[in-house]
């Protein structure tokens, strides 16, 4: 399960990305949330997300996003 939501903060709405799975690749998190606001800003065509993910090579993706705002909520077993 992937999805963003709208939250309020103190600072007004925010989106927050969330995202569960079974297990997680070094990185795996910010470069798909650095892939998806590179499609948001235009650099990257949401058509491509698609074969993005399917060619499972770094590379093909966009940006990795920076730590900064990034929290683990909670481990599952």
């Amino acid at each position: 399960l992937a999805q963003w939501r709208e939250v309020d903060s103190d600072y007004g709405p925010l989106l927050r990305f969330e995202i569960r799975a079974n297990a997680f690749c070094h990185q795996m998190v910010r470069s798909l949330v650095g892939t998806m606001v590179d499609v948001g800003a235009g650099r990257i065509h949401a058509g491509e997300m698609r074969s993005i993910l399917l060619r499972r090579e770094r590379a093909a993706a966009g940006r990795v996003a920076p730590p900064q705002g990034l929290t683990l909520w909670e481990v599952g077993y």
